[in-house]
């Protein structure tokens, strides 16, 4: 038995029937060449046999504040084998996923679920794992996949995720004396790092807030068609771009690639807004979630946030990724003066209250920001699963009420996945968005063609 860690708490406390506060991901598999007729049923097998015996966090349930042992696991309630009816398309897939995205986790059991969809279009099957955010963030999720998977093609009898000891496993299983130790260890460091949390504190108060134009706060989102209250049904909507189109736009304006992911999101979202005649006339506000992990470690969660003005209120877009840029590295400079405890608990004084009131629901025409755009980095060498090459990943988000939109991206070998969630009520149309997307890249490089033409002329008029 042991405790849940304060963020975990939080996510486990946001969850309503309307909310459910679960990630997943989707997996495509291609079948090798070579497979047998029956190679879904082999792996269905495998995964049911005695061998594939959950470790931890995955034989952990609720029980109270605390998680303990499921000593009546069950595998048939956290797998499912299902069949998508002919002729299999990727539409029916993202119906599929949309449908069991929506549906809550049971707490009576350890929460996740893992579904093997068969029967997919060009001899392929799928994946479909969800698990509760309280257990895993988006960066933990990836790994546990890796771990997972195989980079040798001829490998088999590959054990899924639920079964890979992972480090956290491993720590979980040191003497109690070990476990009260670290807990000592990690109270002490909070002590530690107030004086310098203050500081910085001090510094945005006096210093960043209203006198900073690239300070972005908790107050200055508009309201928008994103920051309504949702329903409990989920639109997941996916697709895959090539990630070199956006290193050769990062390489040409000299930008991160994280910068311009956001300000092609920018696009699209200005885009959508305007055809739904719903675009504010402030710029709309991103949250950006980061990573503090400096380990290899997989499971709960280690993240804090950053708030990004997307600059939809200005139609060029090189002046919108030039105000993102800006507003992304005020916060990775501050963000830079700290280390990973210092900013979680920085993180936690500032962001707290826009927290406190998506859990109430108290301001809700109040949000902090008007959307979740999520970046995550991937695997860069192609995985397997029993030989199956994983030909793509998806990631599925969350919504909250109030924020009933969000974007999350995931690099693999050389491309970047995109999965869209969103709540079905209240966003029409929401999967005009991958149309959109795709739009925005073109934006960028017919800009950058036309420079380029207009630096090959300047340079033959010199010569």
């Amino acid at each position: 038995m042991r405790p849940l860690h304060p963020l975990d708490f939080i996510f486990l406390s946001l969850e309503k029937r309307q909310q459910p506060m679960h990630v997943g991901g989707l997996f495509l598999f291609q079948i090798p060449d070579d497979a047998p007729s029956t190679f879904i049923q082999d792996l269905v097998a495998d995964i049911r046999g005695s061998k594939t015996i959950p470790v931890p966090p995955f034989n952990n349930r609720l029980n109270g504040l605390f998680w303990d042992e499921d000593e009546e696991f069950d595998i048939d309630h956290h797998f499912r084998h299902i069949a998508l009816p002919h002729p299999g398309r990727i539409r029916e897939l993202l119906v599929y996923i949309s449908q069991e995205h929506s549906a809550l986790i049971d707490r009576a059991k350890p929460l996740w679920t893992c579904h093997l969809i068969e029967g997919i279009e060009d001899n392929r099957f799928a994946m479909y794992f969800k698990i509760h955010h309280a257990m895993v963030d988006g960066v933990a999720g990836i790994r546990l996949i890796e771990k997972s998977l195989s980079k040798d093609p001829t490998a088999k009898s590959i054990v899924p995720p639920w079964c890979v000891e992972g480090k956290r496993a491993k720590r979980l299983k040191q003497p109690k004396a070990s476990r009260i130790k670290n807990i000592l260890a990690t109270l002490k460091g909070q002590i530690e790092v107030t004086p310098k949390v203050t500081q910085e504190l001090c510094q945005t108060v006096f210093k960043e807030m209203g006198k900073n134009p690239d300070y972005v706060s908790t107050f200055q989102a508009p309201s928008s068609i994103f920051n309504q209250r949702v329903s409990s049904s989920r639109r997941f909507a996916a697709q895959s771009f090539e990630l070199n189109r956006f290193r050769a736009i990062s390489k040409a304006l000299n930008v991160t690639i994280n910068d311009v992911v956001l300000a092609i999101c920018s696009g699209a979202l200005r885009e959508y807004l305007t055809t739904q005649n719903a675009l504010p006339k402030k710029p709309l506000i991103a949250m950006v979630p980061a990573s503090l992990r400096d380990d290899d470690s997989d499971v709960s969660n280690r993240i804090t946030m950053i708030l990004a003005n997307l600059g939809t209120h200005k139609e060029d877009p090189l002046e919108r990724l030039d105000i993102i840029k800006r507003s992304v590295q005020n916060s990775k400079s501050r963000f830079k003066r700290m280390n990973a405890n210092q900013i979680l608990n920085y993180s936690a004084f500032v962001y707290g209250a826009a927290g406190l009131n998506i859990a109430s629901g108290l301001l809700p025409k109040h949000q902090a920001f008007n959307v979740i755009i999520s970046n995550v980095p991937g695997p860069r060498e192609p995985l397997y699963w029993n030989g199956a090459k994983l030909d793509a990943l998806y990631p599925a988000s969350i919504v909250l009420d109030g924020q009933a939109l969000n974007i999350t991206l995931t690099s693999y070998l050389d491309k970047l996945e995109v999965g869209l969630t969103g709540c079905r009520r209240t966003l029409p149309k929401m999967q005009n968005l991958l149309t959109h997307l795709e739009d925005e890249i073109q934006r960028f490089e017919k800009l950058i063609a036309e420079k380029n033409q207009l630096e090959d002329i300047a340079k033959s008029e010199t010569n």
